[in-house]
């Protein structure tokens, strides 16, 4: 098996990617690893810009990264199970309207709330 050594400037690059690929607006203007991270799952999970890539192409990048039958449910639902044992860390992201989707009874936070409780007066 072959080693490889990663650098860790790329490290970081990968890292931000992920981190950010669910902050709208940021990552398109950072390093191109960041901004095709995002771009990749936009396209992916949302479907976003789907109509720029012919059918061909959407096709050759199913065959070589298959989807499952359900994917839309099945990510989602993937989602749910990574986050209901920690909801708190939800706030102010998309995955509150996961676990809304999944408990019907979940109140997500509300971040005017945090504003409006703070202990400054005003």
């Amino acid at each position: 098996m072959q080693s490889y050594k990663l650098d860790p400037a790329d490290i970081e690059k990968v890292w931000a990617g992920i981190a950010l690929h669910t902050t709208p607006g940021i990552p398109e203007f950072m390093h191109p690893v960041i901004a095709l991270t995002t771009a990749g799952v936009e396209v992916d999970v949302l479907g976003l810009t789907y109509e720029r890539y012919s059918d061909a192409v959407r096709e050759a990048v199913v065959a070589a990264f298959p989807r499952t039958a359900a994917f839309k449910e099945d990510i989602i639902q993937a989602f749910y199970e990574g986050i209901k044992h920690k909801p708190e860390t939800t706030f102010g992201n998309v995955k509150a309207d996961v676990i809304a989707d999944k408990e019907p009874h979940f109140h997500r936070g509300n971040f005017c709330s945090v504003i409006r409780c703070s202990h400054w007066h005003g």
